[in-house]
């Protein structure tokens, strides 16, 4: 007899979505919405899967009374209303729809752009008002406009297709898109610096973790066109309100349309009283379409997960034999490690990324390790959730070409992880190894042989190799009260004398500043703050 899998729908989501496991043989399926906390916890016992939106709250005492639950099922992108640590733990699958509104959120901001260049929202104010007044609403052409896009994934890209279909000239920034990419997109790469100083209109769709925040600042704004425009659809935090504010009211920006605010709802933000912005509630994904889209999207995820086990695009871990587990954990770790360490040292968008295994660790099955390597290498770069396994799935989208390779003969060590990154034809290498079969040890980066743990705060540097220079490098960190508690100068492991390497384990991050005035001592030819 087969088996039956109990489905339950505890937020509304599009009928279109029940209809398609409700027609699914071997399952059964129960909505509904409105559930607490305590009912949530009395009713999910007997399910082997839970579908919400954002408003249940999967937290891990509802997944710990899941006896039966093998899925979780988030109709939209956020997961934080899920436990997924609680869930991995318990082998616990946990989906998303990440993709499945982008087409909305783009069409949202070629809509901005339309309604800003034409300035509809105030003429439509105007005219409901009594007034009639087409010369104070003259607008802008589009066609022959310059539209530069901050950050190229699955959006931007969309956002990209479509203005060079209104005739626009398309500009693109994101450091971990390859040129390629952008290429086949319509879009021209450009850095950050020049993509303002060129762009008539700057559109954001980056995700907004430490180093976007605030990307559009005052000093950006600055380098902006006199008379450009900004549109974000993408994150609040990514733009300095105030500073744009003030750019509108000087008139340096002719307007900005924002559908994301910092707060939201933005009420004390001082937007709210310029005519000159466009603003929207959050809309991105508000379309018809979009929730048929998330809705369908998870039905078909689950489905498959349940009958077939495939977890392609799950955002954590399926489960694993803890014997599997225990032979792999130590070497995933060290992958992870060294993919942070290979993306840190890299510079610009990465084409290819090489694992290779010798020795008795080529026993092993080498997707997990590639995939860890993965997510060491993804995480620092992409602001949605990044494991295991959706790893190799993100990869290509990034412009990443994925390699294995496995030699049982042992490289001076009795196991060795290799992890190759090539960036517009340069390849930097790093390799690590096990102690004991069980302790982390970073052991060379590309020809220089080293020795530390890959763990903690970490100054990097190439520099030519003769006196002082380790001596200038311990008077800055000392000056700014950071400790080193390990450090190590590499050699040239292939006979070169001329330059070596230093990686400084220190107690704490380094600010932009400190790390600029590394930068710029004489001997120093690459500096690189990073943590692993």
């Amino acid at each position: 007899m087969s088996e039956t899998f109990r489905v339950l729908i505890a937020d509304p989501i599009h009928e279109d979505g029940r209809k398609l496991l409700e027609s699914t043989p071997g399952f059964s399926i129960d909505v509904e919405t409105g559930l607490d906390a305590e009912s949530l916890i009395a009713r999910i016992p007997s399910y082997a899967a839970l579908i919400v939106r954002s408003k249940t709250r999967v937290t891990a005492p509802v997944i710990a009374a899941g006896a039966a639950l093998k899925v979780i099922g988030r109709a939209g992108i956020g997961v934080d209303n899920i436990d997924v640590p609680a869930a991995t733990e318990r082998g616990v699958v946990v989906f998303n729809t990440p993709d499945a509104n982008a087409t909305t959120t783009a069409e949202l901001t070629i809509a901005h752009l339309l309604s800003l260049s034409r300035h509809l929202p105030q003429a439509d104010r105007s005219v409901r008002g009594g007034a009639w007044q087409p010369t104070r609403y003259v607008g802008s052409e589009l066609s022959g406009k310059t539209l530069g896009i901050i950050g190229f994934g699955t959006i931007g890209r969309l956002v990209a297709v479509r203005a060079a279909g209104l005739k626009m000239r398309v500009l693109a920034h994101d450091p971990f898109v390859a040129p390629e990419i952008m290429a086949e997109n319509a879009a021209e790469p450009r850095d950050l610096d020049a993509l303002v100083a060129e762009a008539d209109y700057v559109s954001l769709h980056c995700p907004l973790i430490d180093k976007t925040r605030n990307l559009i600042d005052a000093d950006s704004i600055a380098h902006m066109k006199k008379g450009a425009r900004l549109i974000n659809c993408a994150r609040g935090g990514l733009v300095d309100e105030a500073a744009l504010a003030a750019a509108l009211e000087s008139g340096h920006l002719a307007g900005a349309a924002l559908d994301v605010f910092v707060q939201e709802p933005p009420k004390e933000s001082p937007l709210l009283k310029l005519e000159s912005v466009v603003l929207t509630p959050h809309l991105g994904a508000s379309t018809a379409e979009a929730q048929q889209a998330v809705s369908v999207r998870i039905a078909e995820d689950v489905a498959r997960f349940l009958t077939t086990g495939a977890a392609e695009t799950a955002v954590n871990l399926p489960r694993v034999s803890s014997e599997q587990l225990s032979r792999m954990r130590p070497y995933q770790e060290l992958a992870q490690s060294l993919g942070r360490l290979v993306c840190a040292l890299s510079d610009g968008p990465i084409s290819e990324l090489v694992v290779r295994l010798f020795g008795a660790v080529a026993e092993l099955d080498p997707r997990p390790i590639t995939a860890e390597a993965l997510v060491g290498l993804l995480s620092s770069r992409l602001a949605g959730p990044v494991n295991r396994v959706n790893a190799a799935h993100l990869a290509p989208a990034q412009g990443i070409e994925v390699r294995e390779a496995r030699s049982e003969q042992a490289r001076d060590y009795v196991s060795l992880v290799e992890v190759s990154a090539v960036t517009q034809g340069v390849t930097t290498t790093v390799a690590g190894t096990l102690l004991g079969g069980r302790l982390p040890r970073l052991v060379r980066i590309d020809s220089y042989d080293v020795e530390t743990v890959p763990r903690g705060h970490f100054l990097f540097t190439q520099h030519l190799d003769q006196p002082g220079v380790v001596a200038a490098l311990g008077g800055i960190l000392a000056r700014e009260g950071v400790n080193i508690s390990r450090m190590h100068v590499g050699v040239d492991g292939n006979g070169g004398a001329e330059h070596a390497i230093a990686l400084i384990s220190i107690s704490a991050p380094l600010s932009q500043a400190v790390l600029s005035e590394v930068q710029a001592l004489p001997a120093i030819s690459k500096a690189v703050a990073l943590e692993l």
